[in-house]
């Protein structure tokens, strides 16, 4: 005897069974159109689509062709939740319309219902004029003209011209079956413009269609998020090797830029709309940079603006530095020559800076001290103290009043940098202090209490302000 597996089966059976019923059952809940029903013909082009409404639902999709379940005319175009819809730009003429209508469920499923047809009226007479959708007081509206759908129109043509016969904006174009046009370099803003739509399909144009006028404004917008940081100096300066000091782009990020100069009769020149700008001439100028934000179809320009007054300016040269010792440490002085504005630092070529050139209560040892012109066009340093040489002290010197090498007197090396002596003190042979010199003097003229010495030997000893002591000496010649 074989035995057979017939109650997995009779499950499939089933189950099935029950879908099928539930698509079914479902099946009968999708709507029907009531405006214009099934069937009908004649049908205006213009008209408002429904349908009896359907509960448990989350809308209503529909889609209109002209072949079963086409959608070649509208695409699953969402209703929500209402049992109605408009073409925006009406039905073609003369035509079989297949209608579907789509459900969203709770569940995400999309149900799609049986289509039902209807035909279209045959147009044989031009459509009538329309009227601007947006007015004066609804602004840019998108940057767009926006106009009403006139009945059994298949497309459009536009005029715009800011006197009312003009037409420099646009010239009777043909924008085809839309209802808004924005000219290919915008809307002339703040401006009256005078607008004529003309609507058309194959039986001709309307006729004797009013210019409107209207002005439209540049949309509202909060640029405080989208305005450049401009982080630059109020001061600039145009370095003698004839670059300016500073580039303004490093320091800001923005769309575009503008320099200009400030005239004597308070207008402005445009110069330049580079982010880099190297002006020829001191004088006063005005920076601005700017960010274009797109709203709404119109470009609006988010700027902000400094002004800089432009300096002759150049790099500093360290002629000397002057050390002198204080009851709280040494004290630097630091002496500069050009004609820039400069700014002094000790040891850190970073900084920090200060504008005077004096720095005090320094502990002994070697230093390095940094001038660097504020608006950038160079910087110098030195290096503090080089040791002590036997080559920064004279190995001879005549005293006899020809003015040639009449006095002995301490010599800075021709390094980068600078021997500061604290004292010089000149000795004889036996050792006796004849003089204390001074390191900022002229020098010794070879004298000791008012006598002139005789030729000979002499010793030196010296030393720095960093402890450093160095021994010599010298021949005085007559």
């Amino acid at each position: 005897m074989r035995c057979f597996k017939i109650y997995p089966m009779g499950k499939k059976v089933l189950l099935i069974g029950l879908l099928f019923a539930g698509v079914v059952s479902f099946g009968q809940n999708c709507p029907r159109i009531q405006n214009p029903s099934n069937g009908s013909v004649g049908v205006p082009v213009n008209t408002t689509i429904t349908w009896n409404q359907v509960s448990g639902i989350d809308g209503y999709l529909i889609s209109l062709g002209t072949t079963p379940g086409g959608t070649d005319i509208l695409n699953r175009r969402s209703a929500g939740l209402v049992n109605s819809f408009t073409p925006e730009l009406g039905l073609p003429d003369d035509t079989l319309i297949y209608v579907t209508i789509s459900l969203f469920i709770t569940n995400g499923q999309l149900v799609e219902c049986p289509g039902e047809t209807f035909t279209t009226e045959d147009v044989t007479t031009p459509p009538n004029c329309t009227q601007l959708a947006n007015d004066q007081d609804s602004g840019s509206d998108a940057g767009k003209v926006h106009w009403a759908y006139a009945p059994t129109a298949t497309g459009y043509r536009i005029t715009i011209g800011t006197s009312p016969n003009g037409s420099e904006v646009a010239n009777n174009i043909d924008v085809g079956n839309v209802l808004s046009y924005r000219p290919e370099n915008g809307l002339p803003l703040d401006q009256e413009l005078f607008i004529k739509v003309v609507p058309y399909n194959e039986n001709g144009e309307a006729t004797n269609c009013p210019t409107q006028n209207i002005t439209y404004s540049e949309p509202e917008l909060d640029c405080t998020p989208f305005i450049p940081f401009l982080d630059i100096p109020g001061q600039i300066g145009i370095c003698r090797d004839g670059t300016m000091a500073i580039d303004p782009h490093q320091m800001l990020a923005a769309s575009g830029f503008r320099w200009f100069k400030k005239n004597d009769d308070n207008t402005e020149t445009l110069l330049s709309d580079n982010d880099i700008f190297f002006p020829s001439l001191p004088g006063e100028y005005r920076f601005e940079a700017f960010n274009i934000i797109n709203e709404n179809g119109v470009d609006i320009e988010c700027s902000d603006s400094r002004e800089i007054t432009v300096l002759l300016s150049e790099a500093p040269i360290i002629e000397s530095v002057h050390i002198e010792r204080k009851p709280m440490g040494l004290e630097i002085e630091v002496r500069v020559r050009g004609t820039g504005e400069y700014e002094y630092a000790l040891n850190r070529e970073n900084g920090p800076y200060q504008p005077m050139p004096m720095f005090q209560g320094i502990m002994d040892g070697q230093h390095i001290v940094f001038v660097r012109d504020r608006n950038g066009c160079g910087m110098d340093n030195r290096v503090i103290e080089l040791d002590l040489s036997p080559k920064n002290f004279p190995a001879f010197f005549t005293p006899n009043q020809d003015g040639i090498n009449d006095f002995w007197q301490f010599k800075p090396s021709s390094e980068s940098g600078e021997v500061n002596v604290e004292y010089i003190r000149i000795y004889d042979r036996y050792g006796n202090l004849l003089k204390q010199l001074d390191p900022n003097s002229q020098g010794w003229d070879g004298s000791f209490k008012g006598r002139r010495l005789p030729e000979s030997d002499y010793w030196y000893l010296a030393a720095s302000f960093s402890g450093q002591q160095i021994k010599g000496h010298f021949t005085l010649k007559r």
